[in-house]
């Protein structure tokens, strides 16, 4: 398990990015929340953190994403890390989207930023953003706000959700299968396939398995405790695993790719 620092910011982007982003304004928004009560709102007290989670430093972050640092911080850091544009990246979510969905589910939602393009590209649709952390969902009901917007956001885990079978036209996940072990990726997806309504879809926006084989010192960099065996997989082998039909990988720029799968009607 990696040391740690307080946030990524102080790990790895402050030496090189640092005179892009205002660390006042990051303080004035960290300073606005009322971090302990808007976290207890949030949290699920029957959520047990699962060993996988809870035991991990994530981008050699103490507590990994259980902290408001790491909340405040992540959409600087991201819009620096995630070549060649974040919201580029982001968009091929939205654009993947077949048809005018009704409900759709963004799973490991992090602070929101696929879960808002969501709800802004279908403002008729019921969008719901699910995470593991209370921190980040409080910076994601924030940013929601600031935009006008009602999402319903739950603290919950992306592979045992409780909601009820083919409950939703859209199952998305945006970066977070290369933070999960290969068996919980797969039964993330597996989930994803239940909730799903027939003929619904799942998008998947992750890190290009391919490029990440190639380039292992990226893994040294954002320490990424499952990042190799995420590498190691294969996201197209894993949803045909699921029961996905019309599975297909497409690259966006070299650093991630976009997948996607139907849940044939007559499953």
């Amino acid at each position: 398990m990696a040391t740690g620092q307080d946030t990524l910011w102080e790990k790895f982007l402050q030496p090189l990015f640092g005179f892009l982003i205002d660390r006042e304004e990051l303080k004035k928004l960290s300073d606005s929340i009322d971090w302990e009560g808007e976290s207890d709102r949030l949290n699920n007290p029957d959520l047990i953190y699962p060993e996988y989670y809870s035991s991990q430093n994530f981008h050699g972050i103490k507590g990994g994403y259980l902290n408001s640092g790491a909340a405040v911080t992540y959409d600087p850091v991201t819009k620096h890390a995630l070549p060649p544009n974040e919201v580029w990246n982001r968009e091929a979510v939205v654009k993947a989207v077949a048809g005018n969905p009704q409900k759709i589910l963004d799973l490991g939602c992090g602070t929101g930023s696929t879960t808002i393009m969501l709800k802004q590209a279908f403002p008729e649709a019921e969008v719901l953003g699910l995470d593991l952390s209370p921190q980040m969902l409080v910076m994601a009901e924030y940013k929601a706000q600031q935009a006008g917007l009602n999402i319903r956001w739950l603290h919950s885990l992306a592979e045992a959700t409780n909601f009820a079978d083919g409950e939703f036209d859209v199952v998305t996940a945006s970066l977070l299968l290369h933070e999960t072990p290969t068996h919980i990726s797969q039964a993330i997806l597996k989930e994803a396939f239940r909730l799903l309504k027939p003929g619904g879809q799942i998008i998947i926006l992750d890190g290009h398995q391919k490029t990440l084989r190639n380039t292992t010192w990226l893994a040294d960099i954002f320490e990424e405790p499952y990042i190799r065996e995420y590498a190691a997989g294969s996201v197209d082998a894993w949803l045909g695993k699921a029961g996905f039909s019309k599975i297909l990988t497409e690259d966006v720029w070299w650093t991630n790719q976009l997948s996607t799968g139907v849940k044939s009607v007559s499953n």
